[in-house]
């Protein structure tokens, strides 16, 4: 799947998550597969105020290439020049948060608030667009809510503005995170564009992004929380999309050198105290799926130190007959 000018194909995506998807990370899911991954969601107000902590979503590295900085407003004059300064700073995508259902983004028009306004849609990516050289997506719910499903439109616009390639998390707003995506949604928007679509919601295993593809047609799939815990998931991607045999999953072994690479480089990336306590949350999902896990993550709020967390993961592994469930 090639996408505007980027030269890279792609086709697996990791999306952008709040608080979880900094550089670290990304490098991590990027090792096992991740074609392009996204900054965490950028304020446009924040960018163009030159606010030192919005502009530290945009650290890179070489190995984090190509890059997607996806930004979140109202605007449309913000957008435009949130979104010029990003391309500057050397984002190779810029990608357009009409899908956000949390309250603080939606309660000033942003996010999935959009979806309700589709003029102001029209205003932000008329206003963004001729000011950009790199890929320009939006990222959509299936709609406001179950009565108001409008992603075919909202995508079929976006299209006629000049938009690379639509994002669709097959969800509506008012579903928040619960409940099932419905892929079927996702086909649509697929049946009525030429431009790419990537489909993203309820992507779990390889399997689930085969089936996605099957019942949908889209042209990647874009992985959330299903990259939570668990990185390898793009390579496992990666294979079945290629008719590849599956890799195995990670030993304990292997899982226990993956957890101290991934607190290594936040350590690296921000210090040890912050380090370690953006570290400690990735920790917890990785023992999922581990026997024990559960109270493991249970006795998570005695530790005060990085040394106390190591300490308790390394007696968790050698508990007698500590296996993958």
């Amino acid at each position: 799947m090639k996408i505007g000018r980027l030269e890279k194909e792609c086709r697996v995506f990791l999306a952008p998550m709040a608080g979880i998807t900094n550089l670290p990370f990304r490098t991590v899911a990027r090792e096992f597969g991740c074609d392009l991954a996204f900054t965490e969601m950028v304020s446009s107000v924040g960018m163009i105020r030159g606010s030192a902590k919005t502009r530290s979503y945009l650290d890179s590295t070489p190995e984090d290439r190509p890059l997607g900085v996806q930004l979140f407003g109202a605007d449309p004059a913000v957008m435009a020049e949130a979104a010029r300064i990003a391309a500057e700073c050397g984002a190779d995508w810029i990608d357009i948060n009409m899908g956000c259902p949390v309250r603080k983004v939606v309660k000033n028009g942003a996010g999935a608030a959009l979806l309700k306004t589709p003029e102001k849609i029209r205003d932000i990516l008329r206003a963004v667009r001729p000011v950009v050289r790199v890929p320009l997506t939006v990222k959509i719910r299936a709609g406001w809510s179950r009565g108001t499903v409008n992603a075919p439109e909202i995508a079929v616009m976006a299209q006629d503005l000049g938009v690379d390639t639509v994002v669709v998390h097959a969800r509506t707003a008012d579903q928040g995170f619960s409940g099932e995506a419905d892929w079927r949604i996702i086909g649509r928007v697929k049946e009525r564009l030429a431009i790419p679509v990537v489909g993203n919601g309820d992507i779990r295993s390889a399997s689930d992004a085969l089936a996605m593809m099957r019942a949908s047609g889209c042209d990647g799939v874009m992985v959330g929380r299903g990259a939570l815990g668990s990185p390898w998931i793009f390579r496992e991607i990666a294979a079945a999309l290629s008719g590849t045999a599956a890799p195995d999953p990670p030993t304990l072994s292997e899982r226990r050198d993956i957890i101290d690479a991934h607190l290594k480089r936040e350590v690296d990336y921000a210090g040890e105290k912050a380090g370690y306590r953006s570290f400690r949350k990735h920790l917890l999902w990785y023992t999922k799926g581990l026997k024990g896990g559960a109270r493991f993550r249970h006795a998570a709020s005695n530790w005060v130190s990085a040394g106390q967390m190591w300490e308790a993961f390394d007696s968790f592994l050698s508990e007698e007959n500590n296996h993958l469930e």
